[in-house]
């Protein structure tokens, strides 16, 4: 079995995670098993209670693991099935060191970061490797080179590739050449601190990424390679892409990556294949059609709050041949700006999860433009509630419907806590997460997209939706079309007499791949084409 380990220099957002999967996209196209995982400094024992502004998205895996989500792009890029295990975070490391402890498992020895707190970031990394089978485990460490939070990962690496033997681990590291506008000069300085922070750590790279937004000219590769000790076709230009991120494996693969990294572990693969993402590809980057779809949000002017969802339209849109500008319209907004009018124009509508009750009645008001102007509409998670509460007040005329959620006190409470969540006390972990059966009705538009009778998809949530009035939804054409197997929950809802009116307890989002986007995402982008042509 053979290591990569990832590191980032310089400053944060990188893009480690995206660099980390494209070398999985490479080497899966080389016909090699892939495993990656994400070791996260901070103490939060998984990002699950941590707000979007602070982390981004929290992407749930099948095994309901509430994970990075540089999860999310290692799953969308390669054909790897992640666990719970491949996300580390340090409060995990000391919540089990400190648990082993108080136990007795260390027979009264002083417990120490070094070597009882390396020693359990090594577990992990020997534990995927024997769950996984994997040929290459790439373990991606987040944070920044020289962040006190990081240093006992970056030891434990360091241990670890001595352990194993350097012929069988090496050291990726990314690192940021800005450029100075005022001098028109790209400036390799903090390249250079960084590699020797990293080198005072113990540990030399093996291959130096260098994230630009300008082409590395070859006396410039040359002045790294020497100041930092790595040969100078080791030297890699991670340029900024032009249309897709999905962009990266094929520049990564155009500076000879993954030839460096075969040769440097001693790998002997088949001649890579990658016909299947340029094919993918060439459909995102050059689409026949165009489609306006709005994300209607209260964590909107985060990027990363949304990604996944962002991600899976794009694929929808790739299927369809079309491509996607996303609108991002907080839902603030339009409660306080007048309302619905900055919806004119958009080919479809999509409502995201989310908690709390900021801009819930912007969210209602956005459902209800899509129903009543027949506009393609996909709510996630809390969209399939927003769209049921509107239902509620608009079509059935049930004054004060709303989630028991956001009032407890509700006449109508038309979403109501799951009763296994009577009890729950601790916020962490304690949703009901992580893939679900979901039975689909016969002769319903789900049944349809999906091609199949019963599916499987990830949840995180509380709420459902109050059985007590699915009699009366259903009246007045409100379909159930994706229940739980014993009927117990709903799943999945449509209107009939809609062109796409669809939404999902469940977070389809996070089934889409580039090369295999999401049925509900697929035909939510086709129907919005219809709209905008029609």
């Amino acid at each position: 079995m053979k290591y990569i380990f990832l590191t980032g220099g310089v400053v944060s957002s990188l893009g480690k995670g995206l660099t980390a999967a494209s070398l999985g996209t490479l080497l899966e196209s080389r016909g090699l098993k892939v495993a990656l995982q994400k070791f996260d400094p901070y103490l939060n024992v998984d990002p699950g209670t941590m707000s979007p502004f602070q982390h981004g998205e929290v992407y749930v895996l099948d095994d309901g693991a509430e994970t990075d989500l540089d999860l999310g792009h290692y799953e969308r890029f390669t054909d790897s099935t992640l666990t719970r295990f491949n996300n580390l975070t340090s409060g995990q490391v000391y919540k089990t060191v400190l648990e082993k402890e108080r136990r007795g498992d260390y027979l009264g020895k002083t417990v120490q970061v070094i070597p009882h707190v390396t020693d359990e970031i090594k577990n992990r990394i020997r534990l995927v490797g024997e769950k996984s089978g994997a040929d290459v485990i790439i373990t991606e460490i987040g944070g920044t080179t020289g962040d006190i939070e990081g240093l006992p990962f970056l030891e434990a690496i360091r241990e670890f590739a001595l352990e194993v033997g350097r012929e069988h681990a090496m050291f990726v590291h990314v690192t940021f050449v800005p450029y100075i506008k005022a001098a028109g000069e790209l400036k390799t300085k903090p390249t250079q601190q960084s590699v020797a922070k990293l080198r005072e750590i113990g540990i030399a790279p093996d291959i130096l990424v260098a994230r630009t937004e300008k082409p590395l000219e070859e006396d410039l590769r040359a002045k790294i390679s020497m100041f930092c000790n790595v040969p100078v076709e080791a030297v890699i230009e991670e340029i900024d892409v032009a249309h897709s991120i999905y962009e990266v494996p094929v520049m990564l693969r155009r500076e000879g990556m993954d030839e460096l990294i075969c040769k440097r572990l001693g790998l002997e693969t088949t001649p890579p294949d990658m016909s299947r993402w340029e094919d993918m590809l060439q459909r995102l980057c050059e689409p026949k059609n165009r489609v306006k779809i709005g994300v209607i949000g209260k964590y909107i002017e985060l990027q990363d709050a949304y990604k996944s969802v962002y991600e899976a339209v794009t694929h929808g849109g790739g299927a369809n041949d079309c491509g996607v500008e996303i609108v991002r319209v907080g839902s603030e907004a339009i409660e306080n700006n007048g309302g619905v009018k900055s919806l004119a124009g958009l080919s479809g509508v999509l409502v995201p999860g989310g908690f709390g009750e900021r801009g819930i009645e912007g969210k209602i008001r956005a459902a209800q433009f899509a129903r009543e102007n027949s506009v393609p509409y996909l709510g996630l998670c809390l969209g399939m509630q927003i769209a049921s509460i509107e239902f509620a007040r608009n079509a059935l005329g049930l004054d004060g419907a709303h989630s028991a959620e956001f009032e407890p006190d509700s006449p109508h409470p038309i979403i109501a806590l799951l009763d296994e969540q009577q009890n729950v006390t601790d916020m962490g972990g304690t949703m009901r997460l992580g893939a679900q059966p979901c039975r689909l009705k016969e002769g319903s538009r789900a049944a349809t997209l999906y091609d199949t009778g019963e599916i499987n998809e990830r949840h995180r949530h509380r709420y459902e939706f109050n059985n007590a009035y699915r009699d009366q939804f259903e009246a007045a054409g409100f379909v159930f079309s994706g229940t739980s197997p014993d009927g117990g929950l709903v799943e999945l809802i449509e209107l009939k007499d809609h062109p796409f009116y669809m939404a999902s307890q469940f977070h389809p989002e996070f089934l889409s791949k580039p090369h295999r986007p999401h049925p509900l995402f697929a035909g939510f982008i086709k129907a919005a084409h219809e709209h905008a042509s029609g």
